[in-house]
């Protein structure tokens, strides 16, 4: 049965402010402290994330709480992963005091999600589904590539990053901001933006925008080594400006192979990466296998 959200009092201004100072808290750069203190906001994303009582939610820098504990008012479990061992330690006794009936459905992890084992996330019980963070913008794409390559059971998820960050991973081919984050976003699932988030809704006050980003997992787009094709993702917009016969030159071994393995999967030698969608790359290692 879905839990329901007013049965969880969530932190407002000052509940942050006053666990920061409990906490003797002074948020930092380096990890990317900038914690929501808006109630509206949260909601918002739990709701944007369409979370459910069948869901096991993973958070990746869960901070202070605010999130976490709007997400257990709809979860049927939260994982919480947080680097900031005074945090991670304080996570639990904050949803004991806030929403205590729901404290046994949180788990929290003192780790960083860019080293832990798929293990280490949840076992086959509690294996997470979804998604759900306000990420640290340095480590956005990464963590959320990692994620969805050692986490198969994650079935959708929404996370908030730099706005900038946003625009890269929901790009289409073809556009301005489209990159190897849009290429390899792509390989997993389908990634769409779900909205802006106001920056007076944080403490501290960040000096970027955010975004909201969802994605939905679907197959791959083919039945190829990953890496194989994210390296012809890398080689092609490592040079972006460059046509693909010259930039996927020093992967393929000479400009006069990548045309050749070019022509073979049926791309034009002379396009650009930011053309390609991620069949089209996974088409290019395809056809570079029976290119000599």
């Amino acid at each position: 049965m879905e839990q329901q959200p007013s049965a969880v009092r969530l932190l407002g201004p000052a509940e942050v402010r006053g666990l920061a100072e409990r906490l003797e808290l002074r948020p930092t750069k380096k990890l990317g402290q900038n914690f929501v203190h808006d109630p509206n906001t949260v909601r918002r994303i739990v709701e944007t994330a369409g979370v459910g009582s069948d869901d096991v939610v993973l958070e990746i820098g869960p901070g202070i709480g605010s999130l976490t504990l709007a997400l257990l008012a709809s979860a049927g479990a939260v994982t919480a992963v947080e680097i900031d061992s005074v945090l991670a330690e304080r996570l639990s006794a904050t949803v004991a005091e806030h929403a205590p009936k729901l404290a046994d459905n949180l788990r929290v992890v003192n780790g960083d999600a860019l080293r832990m084992s798929a293990a280490e996330f949840g076992g086959p019980d509690r294996a997470p589904t979804a998604l759900v963070a306000n990420l640290p913008y340095n480590v956005a794409v990464p963590v959320v590539l990692r994620l969805l390559a050692e986490l198969p059971s994650l079935r959708h998820g929404l996370v908030m990053v730099q706005a900038e960050v946003a625009e890269r991973m929901a790009a289409e081919p073809g556009s301005r901001r489209y990159g190897a984050p849009s290429a390899k976003s792509a390989w997993f699932a389908d990634v769409r933006r779900a909205g802006a988030v106001s920056r007076n809704v944080f403490w501290p006050v960040p000096n970027v925008d955010s975004g909201l980003v969802a994605f939905t997992r679907h197959e791959p787009p083919a039945e190829l080594d990953r890496e194989r094709v994210f390296a012809v993702v890398d080689a092609a917009f490592a040079q972006r400006r460059k046509t693909l016969r010259s930039a996927l030159a020093g992967w393929a071994g000479s400009a006069g192979r990548a045309e050749r393995v070019l022509r073979r999967a049926g791309i034009d030698p002379a396009a650009r990466g930011e053309q390609l969608d991620i069949a089209e790359f996974a088409a290019v290692a395809r056809a570079a296998d029976t290119e000599p």
